[in-house]
């Protein structure tokens, strides 16, 4: 089934959070018109290839046409002039970018797969029995609901009691106008009306002070709910964010606390305009001791109270700073490269649009940092908040911002207590909500950032946003790197994972945590999950010849994102194995069998294959490659590099050693898929060695060996055909059988 059409059948929890992925740089109609066009192409491919990105940017054109003639058979003008605005807004943002388009789709492709996955395990434990955060959900639900009721029948009350004070004064001013008739039967009634209107007095003045308890009460339940929502679920959510940022779950969506945060302030509100018209009939009738105005004081300041605290915590950054040419590595900014960031404003009501005007502020009241860079903020830095069209959220994007130094007499470097990259950084949003006669000045502040001037230094930047995001919730600690805390292993190994689950569809398995976890602890402490790992030991060289084991594993990921994401995604590839534990896993294997794993003396990244073989005595033997780094997989591709992989020695002929896939996959089966495009687009015709005058080449990978590593039964040999050999033949047999193999193969390649 098509992932658009799976999504479509979550609950709305998950659809929430489809929505956030979408915006006016990438509109959701266009994943809904033409996903399974999207779905067809491998847009990660797409994303590392400015050829590719743009044919597939003009492809993405020519289906907005194809759409857009359909909507006019169908006389549709509306989706006729959404389709014309969508892809004016697509040329004028990617047409001298298609590479950006490409690599949104593919970020929001990959999103999509995790919120499925998230969404299929959830329900399944959920089956089992609820999480403790959906219970806690359902409770501040039910707590919500309860809130409104209240609210809504303290207003059934107040205009209960307006209709009793009409009734009473009506009836005061008729006994007034008749207290002259002085016949004995007008004077009865006029006794009897006195009576009653004695005993509406009464009831009105319990009425009143029912209604004076009734809002003193909602306004417990308010503030209870206010209290949930600003010390827990704001708090919880703004810690959602940062893991998301990082790399893991994508469950950050505001909608459900701007429901909840909208809820609570249309009631307070509500309860602002009761108190008004309570006011309105103490002016018209009151006396001693009268609960309301006793108690209208203390209820109107509560109520503005409440009201200004809400607001007050209201704005939030929905969307961290982040250049659109790294979507995945959010809070890295660079100068002079422009960067987007979003805010929302969680109370969506109809009077605020076009009411807030947000300035942004770079290092806003930061103190105290002697030595440390200075911005300034260029390109649009004002915005009026209004309410969305995609979603009807009361937000504003800032997309054009760019950050430049300001250039001060002396060195910084000399004067600053940090690296660049360790340097801390905020942006705050300031606005005022004028409403009622109130005027609210609002703050909120991203995430701390990291800004650099050269792109080289993009890694070891996102390594502090990592290690920053992973260990602390505190916003303003831009003095964190001064002295940073260690971490434990199971609280990076997380994050290592997701940096991997992010850009590709596989995380680290356990097997291959154990392998990094040696590589950082040391064999006897891995297994301990609490085991500390200072900040210097994971960003920091330890020697001049070694190099940061972060810087290491971004050169992975990158190889992985250029080279080796079918591969990854499909398992083949083991990665992150110990020497150690790499023979002990091949060790009973059949001969050729051989694994992927990763080079660990590679900063750049690189990769290597280990394949086992017998000796004479059908002992295992194990023989590695030298790693291939960027440069040689430029130029053949991995899959390719093994089809056609040889070893040659003196006197022997070049045979690939290289059978089956760890465990025991033949490799063809493996791999073929992926060598398929490559055989598929060779010439057919086979007679001539020449096309266009030149002879057909191709590269292929020849390990020169001594003799003494490439024996004589090295020949290829089918595990089935081995295991009855050996079956049916004692050793020295089997050594005489695979000898004739090899002269009779000799022979017939001459």
């Amino acid at each position: 089934m098509a992932q658009w059409i799976q999504l479509q059948q979550l609950d709305s929890k998950y659809l929430e959070q489809v929505d956030q992925l979408y915006d006016d740089s990438f509109p959701m109609d266009i994943r809904q018109y033409l996903s399974k066009w999207i779905e067809s192409i491998d847009w990660d491919n797409v994303a590392v290839q400015d050829s590719l990105a743009t044919v597939r940017f003009h492809d993405l054109l020519a289906q907005l046409d194809d759409q857009h003639s359909r909507f006019a058979l169908e006389n549709n003008f509306l989706l006729q002039h959404n389709i014309r605005k969508i892809k004016r807004n697509l040329q004028d943002r990617f047409q001298e970018d298609p590479v950006h388009m490409a690599m949104i789709i593919s970020r929001n492709l990959k999103e999509e797969q995790k919120i499925l996955e998230n969404a299929k395990s959830i329900e399944t434990n959920e089956e089992s029995s609820p999480s403790n955060m959906v219970v806690e959900k359902l409770k501040l639900d039910n707590k919500v609901k309860e809130m409104k009721n209240k609210v809504q029948e303290t207003d059934q009350h107040i205009k209960s009691l307006e209709d009793l004070q009409d009734d009473h004064d009506f009836k005061f001013n008729s006994l007034k106008n008749r207290e002259h008739e002085i016949n004995g039967v007008a004077q009865k009634e006029l006794e009897h009306e006195k009576m009653l209107i004695g005993k509406m007095v009464f009831e009105l003045k319990f009425r009143r002070e029912e209604v004076v308890q009734q809002l003193a009460e909602v306004l417990n339940i308010i503030e209870v709910v206010q209290n949930d929502l600003i010390s827990e679920e704001l708090p919880e959510w703004k810690h959602r964010q940062q893991i998301a940022c990082i790399g893991g779950s994508p469950n950050a969506c505001l909608d459900q606390l701007q429901n909840w945060f909208t809820a609570v302030a249309e009631c307070l509100q509500q309860l602002r305009q009761q108190l008004k018209k309570l006011q309105e009939l103490e002016q018209k009738y009151t006396y001693e001791r009268d609960p309301i105005t006793q108690q209208k004081g203390f209820l109107e300041g509560r109520t503005l109270t409440l009201f200004r605290t809400l607001i007050e915590h209201s704005l939030v950054v929905e969307r961290q700073p982040c250049m659109p040419t790294h979507p995945q590595r959010p809070m890295v900014l660079k100068t002079q490269v422009q960067f987007t960031v979003k805010l929302r404003f969680l109370v969506k009501l109809q009077e605020f649009n076009y009411q807030l005007k947000v300035k942004a502020v770079f290092d806003k009241d930061v103190t105290e940092k002697k030595g440390f860079r200075k911005f300034n903020i260029l390109g649009t830095n004002t915005k009026i908040m209004n309410m969305e069209e995609c979603n009807g959220s009361l937000a504003a994007e800032f997309r054009h911002l760019q950050l430049k130094e300001q250039k001060v007499a002396g060195n910084r470097t000399n004067e600053g207590p940090l690296i660049v990259t360790e340097e801390l950084h905020a942006i705050c949003f300031e606005s005022v909500l004028s409403q009622s006669g109130l005027d609210i000045k609002l703050e909120t502040i991203s995430l701390p950032i990291v800004v650099i001037s050269n792109v080289s230094q993009l890694p070891s930047g996102w390594a502090s946003i990592l290690w920053y995001n992973m260990l602390t919730t505190e916003p303003k600690n831009l003095k964190f790197f001064l002295s940073p805390p260690s971490a434990t292993w199971s609280q990076l190994s997380k994050v290592l994972s997701w940096q991997f689950s992010s850009v590709t569809k596989r995380g680290l398995s356990a097997e291959q945590l154990d392998m990094l976890a040696d590589k950082l602890l040391g064999a006897k402490a891995a297994r301990n999950p609490e085991g500390l790992i200072p900040w210097n030991k994971f960003c920091k060289s330890v020697s001049e010849k070694s190099f940061p084991f972060w810087l290491w594993i971004e050169g992975i990921l990158d190889l992985i994102k250029r080279h080796l994401l079918s591969l990854w995604n499909d398992g083949c590839i083991v990665g992150f194995v110990s020497k150690e534990r790499e023979k002990a896993m091949l060790t009973d294997k059949c001969p050729g069998t051989f694994l992927l794993r990763f080079s660990e003396s590679s900063r750049e990244g690189a990769i290597t294959f280990t394949w086992v073989d017998h000796d004479v005595n059908y002992k295992p033997v194990f023989h590695a490659v030298e790693p291939y780094t960027k440069k040689e997989l430029t130029a053949v591709s991995l899959p390719d590099i093994i089809r056609k992989y040889k070893v040659m020695a003196a006197e022997n002929i070049p045979e690939n050693p290289l059978r089956f896939l760890y465990p025991n996959i033949p490799k063809d089966k493996a791999f073929g898929k992926f060598y398929a495009r490559a055989e598929a687009s060779e010439p057919m015709d086979v007679e001539s060695p020449f096309v266009s005058g030149y002879m057909k080449t191709e590269l292929i990978s020849i390990s020169e060996v001594p003799p003494s590593q490439l024996h004589d039964n090295m020949m290829p040999m089918s595990p089935e055909v081995y295991g009855e050999l050996s079956q049916i033949v004692s050793t020295t047999q089997i050594d005489e059988v695979t000898r004739d193999l090899h002269e009779d193969y000799t022979m017939y390649a001459e």
